[in-house]
């Protein structure tokens, strides 16, 4: 199931990568049982204090629980497990100033690329985000594939442009939205409702290439995302109290 540890660094952070690559593909599932301690050292190769690190670790990030007697299980995805891991998050590494900056930069950023493509866009542009609006509507999974997919959605906008530019301009931006995303899906009440009437909004602007009214619904529609920032920010101060 998992490869033997060669690389030079840390023997841990190899063995959280490989076991959270095999829960986000869903080669175990919520509520599967992982190998024990010693089946993973021997398929890692390694330790079992290198892959009692590991399982700390990942017990920390709310991926897994370990159960004394049972063993070690994948976590069911719930609001607690998305709230803890971005509670620790923004102790570490973001505060109100980084948050709001983040939304910020995409209001400055992405009105203008919706803009674009409304005027650049194909029928197939059309194809692939009514696709990501049907994808949105119907999912039931877990925070983060809502996450994923409201994201899908801004990229593909910006690929719809067709300016090969553009994409590797937003795609850094979106990397952080997934500290803040799974939250907001998961305390914002109709965040996903809201989610999908402004994305139907905007590809209805796209389709018309109505390029002002794309920039401006877009406008809306990330005043809006200000708003939940804000309430992701006020939600974690109150867990830090």
């Amino acid at each position: 199931m998992f490869k033997s540890v060669e690389e030079r660094i840390p023997i841990k952070e190899i063995i959280v990568k490989q076991v959270e690559e095999a829960i986000l593909s869903r080669k175990f599932l919520p509520g599967d049982k992982l190998p024990t301690e010693s089946e993973l050292g021997t398929q890692f190769g390694v330790s079992r204090t290198s892959v009692r690190e590991a399982i700390q670790i990942l017990s920390a990030r709310g991926l897994i629980s370990v159960e004394k007697g049972r063993g070690i299980f994948v976590n069911k995805i719930t609001s607690k497990s998305v709230v803890d891991p971005l509670k620790k998050f923004l102790q570490l590494k973001l505060d109100k100033d980084s948050v709001l900056n983040l939304t910020h930069a995409r209001q400055i950023i992405e009105p203008a690329i919706v803009r674009e493509a409304a005027k650049n866009r194909t029928m197939e542009d059309i194809e692939i985000l009514t696709n990501d609006i049907k994808d949105l509507e119907s999912c039931v999974g877990d925070y983060e594939e809502l996450a994923a997919l409201d994201m899908r959605f801004h990229l593909n906008i910006a690929k719809a442009t067709h300016n090969i530019i553009i994409p590797l301009i937003i795609q850094p931006i979106h990397s952080l939205l997934p500290k803040i995303k799974p939250i907001i899906f998961a305390t914002v009440e109709d965040s996903k409702v809201v989610a999908i009437i402004w994305h139907k909004k905007i590809l209805d602007a796209i389709i018309n290439q109505d390029e002002e009214t794309a920039f401006n619904e877009m406008v809306e529609h990330l005043k809006l995302a200000e708003l939940h920032s804000k309430k992701v920010l006020e939600i974690a101060k109150t867990l830090n109290k």
